[in-house]
């Protein structure tokens, strides 16, 4: 992993330490970020960060899933032959949808 960037030591890592966390002298690693204690708690604010981070992307990413399987599902057309394809895009679309939710555990 990447070492914490600007953008997360202003936003994580800065205020992490103005709430009264206590960094400690040992360094995560994963992406080298200094390791904080808060309510007993040792963590990676850095590490935690990206996670967040990444699970509102797979977030965004099931919602426009979801979105496009309803529009398509709204949408079915009477020809027999294109309501077939319309029928196979969104079984391709709940396929990826599965997959998410297998990750997810």
């Amino acid at each position: 992993m990447r070492e914490p960037t600007e953008e997360e030591i202003k936003n994580v890592i800065m205020p992490l330490m103005l709430s009264g966390a206590k960094m400690l002298d040992r360094h995560c690693p994963k992406c080298g970020s200094p390791l904080f204690e808060k309510d007993g708690r040792v963590f990676c604010p850095v590490c935690e960060y990206r996670a967040k981070k990444q699970m509102g992307e797979v977030d965004d990413v099931k919602g426009i899933l979801m979105k496009k399987l309803v529009e398509i599902a709204n949408s079915l057309p009477g020809d027999p032959e294109e309501m077939e394809k319309h029928l196979r895009v969104m079984e391709r679309i709940i396929d990826v949808l599965r997959k998410y939710k297998e990750l997810e555990g």
